[in-house]
């Protein structure tokens, strides 16, 4: 099993949460960032949301991964980054 669902509590946007994980008494600590991405200007149509998601997730730091695409609202929709381990 790799992965396991957490809920944490609410964060701004843009800020990291860190977890500390122990496997059999070794200590990981995973870093995880929401960014939000917003609609700007008038409702874009579904290719229009997805050219800029795909800029997004394109272009952000190759140090972090993407992990999941959350839930969309009519003005934006969460993307949330995990710190790729080195």
């Amino acid at each position: 099993m790799r992965e396991v669902v957490i809920l944490i509590p609410e964060t701004e946007p843009e800020q990291n949460v860190e977890i500390e994980v122990r496997i059999n008494g070794r200590v990981k600590t995973m870093q995880y960032r929401v960014e939000l991405v917003t609609w700007e200007g008038t409702e874009p149509s579904a290719q229009d949301k997805f050219t800029v998601l795909k800029h997004k997730i394109d272009a952000y730091d190759k140090n972090w991964e993407l992990v999941e695409i959350g839930i969309p609202e009519p003005e934006r929709i969460p993307l949330v980054f995990r710190k790729k381990i080195c």
